[in-house]
């Protein structure tokens, strides 16, 4: 079962992730974010267009409104730049959703969501061997051996 601190480390994982992956694409050499490669969504950075919509399709779940959304995707996305700082502003309201939860109105789809979007991220970072350039290293262990060796540092720090 998953706990509101299980919701609220993986809100912080997605977005975490997210901002190495973003990263990892914008230092990519010039074009090949959106150089047209086989894949289901043509390119990095329309792969990465489907992981917000679908954030912003679960966010509305989630107020209980419609999405406006009539596909899993945009025929065409918008330039990274801008398609990052909107998915920092949907995980921004992940983590603050997450860090409102009770045990009681926790459900099932947070899950959905993180799932979705790391599995979609391993889609984009496949991509990244077409270029050729190693993808970042995205794993849930890694973000907490980092969280957890921030967290000692700033205790750390907070003691001296």
């Amino acid at each position: 079962m998953i706990t509101t601190a299980t919701a609220r480390m993986l809100t912080r994982y997605n977005a975490w992730s997210n901002k190495l992956m973003y990263d990892a694409v914008a230092a990519l050499p010039q074009g090949e974010a959106t150089k047209e490669r086989k894949s289901l969504f043509k390119n990095i950075v329309h792969t990465l267009n489907h992981i917000y919509v679908i954030d912003m399709i679960w966010q509305a779940h989630l107020e209980g409104r419609a999405h406006g959304y009539t596909a899993r995707n945009t025929p065409g996305h918008p330039p990274l730049a801008e398609l990052w700082r909107s998915q920092q502003e949907v995980d921004a309201w992940y983590i603050a959703w997450s860090d409102k939860l009770s045990d009681a109105g926790l459900g099932e789809m947070l899950l959905h969501v993180v799932t979705h979007t790391s599995y979609h991220r391993g889609f984009a970072a496949d991509l990244f061997f077409q270029v050729p350039a190693r993808p970042p290293t995205m794993d849930l262990p890694v973000y907490l051996r980092e969280k957890d060796g921030n967290m000692t540092l700033n205790k750390k720090q907070e003691t001296a």
